[in-house]
């Protein structure tokens, strides 16, 4: 195996036997199996050595040199530990990924969405195809959830989703790459064939210390394109969200055989284009121009602006496929609801209960926008949103303003504060309405007890008026101090609903 490792510093005589998997979690090691140490941000793999070695590790890859580790079984060292971990792992599933057409989606919103939507198209298009999302992975009609926070799984994870596709005779997959998956080489050993973007935003910071550092991450998707093996009669191609200035011009520069770019703007040029959008309560109308003439009209339940730019990112790639555009059509036109966005909760209600994963000031925005869209001109949209712990604190800044801009009522509340005090994250965000003309308890609220913040908007709202829950989706938990909850959004919404808050959490 070690024929596949990157930047290989030293290494033993010989290659040592693997016969179990490759991991990073010395506690998940088998007898036989390979054990990767890395530096992390708050762990150090090369501490867990003993214990990898311990639970029967055949050999440990690490970054440290020979002479500062004490192993008892054969030690290679390499230059950078996760991109050896991605490499191994899929020398030990057998490189799946060459035997799949891959397809990876990266943005800052709308990732999600846009993977399901060009999921069900391949679906619809007799594609047997596969999914890995920040939800869940689905292998023909097994469906796994993928992990409590969205990010990309680990590399061994991804690759033994991905060969078990290949053993289920799948032939493509859609896998959805996040900035920190991509920066931490999670997905380095897939060989992509079609990389898509839907925008690029603020976010992350805490993570990767600058805005260039989080765009290049984004771009990693792209640069693998070509360094990917190549699969006969797949070109490798780059789908661009031409409305997303200076990031598109950044990712055209990148090689491809192909760019393909897609506008939601009239006054731009682009490969895929929406000629007309009727936005209603329910539903959006689009008609997409798709190059050398061809039309397709899509009927979508998805609504707002950013939807229509998540349709375009699918149709776009889809194209990039070469699938007919009345599959194309069918495959969107069959998405009713994407879990935790914008998903409606009905108890029977005289108003619109909706759960949204906006965690970002631009998501944040394109939700709110969308509410209000969904409601008649009387109606009021009441926001309920947190900012997490432990992240970029601009982003409580930023979202505050457009919650004060756009929400006629709000209420600020938990969100994973994880070890950050919880009411010093809600006085940041009341400061900034408060500086926008917002007043408190007159046009927001700070509850810290989400369940309880979320009943209080249900109460107050009317006929005629929209309760957006935005920040958690369909997450399944949240963090206070170290500590993961149980937690769901839309649980807390219909309980609020039927009359009484969900209150499981700690609040401070």
């Amino acid at each position: 195996m070690l024929e596949a490792v990157p930047n290989l510093i030293a290494a033993p005589a010989g290659d040592p036997a693997v016969t179990a998997p490759v991991e990073e979690d010395s506690r998940r090691v088998k007898p036989g199996g390979l054990f990767v140490a890395r530096r992390g941000l708050s762990t150090d793999g090369h501490d867990y050595i003993q214990a990898a070695v311990d639970n029967g590790a055949a050999a440990v890859v690490g970054e440290l040199p020979p002479d500062q580790v004490d192993s008892s079984v054969p030690y290679v060292r390499v230059r950078e530990g996760g991109e050896a971990l991605a490499h191994l792992a899929a020398a030990y599933y057998g490189f799946p990924s060459r035997r799949l057409v891959m397809i990876g989606v990266t943005g800052t919103d709308g990732k999600t969405t846009t993977s399901n939507l060009i999921f069900s198209v391949l679906q619809k298009a007799g594609i047997r195809a596969g999914m890995i999302s920040t939800i869940k992975a689905v292998i023909g009609d097994e469906e796994m959830p993928t992990g409590l926070h969205v990010t990309t799984p680990p590399a061994p994870e991804v690759q033994m989703y991905l060969a078990r596709m290949v053993e289920a005779g799948l032939t493509h997959c859609v896998l959805e790459a996040t900035s920190h998956g991509l920066a931490q080489r999670r997905v380095s050993a897939c060989d992509f064939d079609l990389a898509v973007v839907t925008n690029i935003q603020h976010e992350h910071l805490d993570f990767h210390g600058t805005w260039e550092h989080y765009r290049e991450s984004k771009a990693m998707l792209f640069r693998h394109l070509m360094a990917g093996a190549r699969k006969a009669g797949v070109a490798k191609t780059a789908v661009i969200n031409r409305d997303d200035e200076p990031n598109a011009d950044y990712l055209l520069s990148i090689p491809a055989d192909r760019h393909l770019t897609y506008t939601l703007s009239p006054e731009r040029e682009a490969d895929i284009a929406a000629k007309r959008v009727d936005y209603r309560p329910a539903s959006t109308g689009i008609e997409i121009a798709l190059p050398a003439g061809g039309m397709v009209n899509i009927q979508s339940a998805l609504i707002g602006d950013f939807n229509v730019s998540n349709i375009l990112a699918a149709v776009s790639a889809c194209y990039g496929l070469d699938i007919p555009s009345d599959q194309i059509k069918a495959g969107i036109e069959a998405v009713d609801a994407i879990p935790g966005r914008m998903e409606r909760i009905d108890e029977g209600q005289e108003f619109l209960a909706v759960v949204d994963f906006a965690h970002t000031p631009n998501a944040l925005k394109q939700a709110l926008r969308a509410a209000r869209l969904m409601i008649p001109p009387a109606g009021r949209v009441i926001a309920v949103f947190g900012c997490a712990g432990l992240r970029d604190p601009a982003k409580r800044v930023m979202m505050g303003q457009v919650a004060a801009e756009l929400a006629d009522l709000t209420v600020i509340t938990a969100e994973d504060p994880r070890t950050e005090s919880l009411d010093e994250i809600l006085a940041t965000t009341a400061e900034v309405i408060k500086e926008s003309g917002g007043k408190e308890k007159e046009t927001f609220w700070r509850i810290p007890d989400r369940g309880e913040a979320i009943y209080r908007a249900v109460r107050m709202a009317g006929p005629g008026d929209i309760v957006v829950a935005c920040g958690k989706g369909h997450e399944q938990s949240m963090c206070f101090g170290t500590v993961e909850y149980p937690w769901d959004d839309r649980q807390a919404m219909r309980s609020a609903l039927r009359g009484s808050p969900l209150q499981t959490l700690p609040t401070a």
